[in-house]
């Protein structure tokens, strides 16, 4: 096998911007513009929500995020988005915003994911919030040079029935949009297993499985995604090294993490970017890829986050491409669709020539 391209061909931003990327892990209400935050609290009269009334002074405000001791804290954030995204044009304008902020980055597919059931406070249905959402996805798609695909996620700290609706959602919509099922928010005394019959549902309906886990929990969660709900990928994994003999099964079996670095160090799940085990995963051949997990609360971008795993974790410049090309081959896509994807990024991102490089 040739060797890695050397630290001192190390890469910048503006590398890093030209290159095809794809996300997997971007959750929809915790990536708004702060532009369109104001504009629909003063068209919906919803400025109480906000915690300020300018762009700065949002900003400011937000940068308390970093502050934050527990994942769950963190998730309370979620607080000044989601009441802004009840209404049909809303959530079709953040969905666009979205899609477009990601086009102009160079991002090439787009999983957008995101819980409709937090969007129906104000009257909408669940069917409502999803024909919004893929509305304004779809027509990003034909403004850009954009694919994009819909994760349905439920909640843990919610009834399993109200992930069991979900998850029927999900399935009525697999060919509409939708490509896989997820389950989402504070891991601690909310176990995946809580949820199993959703999943169960969500699998017979042939859907893709992703969940969150072993984010601020231990790796039991990461074996009961896996073993008991059938996860296909797994959203962040972080404590995925303390099980070793797991972690040689996420290896053997290529199950890929959806790792999101910003928001780790945000939660304090690691304490820092250079103490992510990242790169600890990417030796012991782990697929790994990078994403935003929230572009509002995490002030970043895929283009941020690939650059700063680059800088402070330790991946080589060589790693890095391969982590770019993880995301285009372990989208959930037909295999048709994604091996076409892949081959049309692949010839804009040449790898360095590797004799035992796998396609997948």
């Amino acid at each position: 096998m040739s060797a890695d391209v050397p630290d001192a061909a190390s890469l910048s931003r503006d590398d890093l911007l030209q290159w095809p990327k794809a996300e997997l892990h971007c959750h929809l209400d915790g990536s708004l513009r702060l532009p369109t935050m104001l504009d629909i609290a003063r068209r919906e009269g919803k400025m109480s929500v906000l915690p300020a009334d300018t762009e700065d002074g949002l900003r400011e405000i937000l940068r308390a995020i970093d502050d934050s001791e527990t994942l769950e804290a963190y998730l309370a954030w979620f607080r000044y988005t989601i009441p802004l995204m009840q209404t049909a044009e809303a959530l079709e304008r953040v969905a666009y915003e979205l899609a477009e902020d990601n086009a102009q980055e160079n991002v090439r597919y787009l999983e957008v994911r995101f819980g409709p059931i937090l969007h129906t406070e104000e009257g909408l249905s669940l069917e409502d919030v999803t024909d919004a959402v893929l509305a304004g996805l779809a027509r990003a798609e034909r403004d850009y040079d954009l694919t994009t695909s819909l994760i349905v996620c439920g909640l843990r700290d919610r009834y399993e029935s109200a992930s069991m609706r979900q998850a029927e959602l999900a399935a009525a919509y697999r060919h509409r949009g939708v490509v896989a099922f997820d389950l989402a928010g504070g891991e601690a005394g909310n176990p995946p297993k809580g949820h199993l019959h959703a999943f169960y549902k969500a699998r017979n309906a042939l859907l893709n499985l992703t969940l969150h886990a072993g984010e601020s929990w231990g790796p039991d969660s990461i074996r009961q995604a896996l073993f008991y709900c059938g996860a296909h990928r797994i959203g962040h994994g972080i404590t995925l090294r303390e099980d070793p003999e797991l972690m040689q099964y996420f290896a053997d079996h290529r199950i890929p993490l959806e790792i999101c670095p910003t928001s780790n160090v945000q939660t304090h799940v690691v304490p820092s970017y250079e103490a992510h085990p990242i790169n600890t995963y990417v030796k012991a051949n782990v697929p790994v890829t990078v994403n935003t997990d929230n572009r509002l609360f995490s002030r970043t971008s895929v283009t941020d986050e690939l650059l700063r795993v680059h800088q402070r974790c330790g991946i080589t410049a060589n790693a890095l491409r391969e982590i770019a090309l993880n995301g285009f081959r372990y989208a959930f896509l037909p295999i048709d669709e994604k091996e076409a994807l892949l081959d049309d990024v692949t010839a804009d991102l040449p790898m360095p020539a590797t004799e035992q490089t796998p396609r997948w």
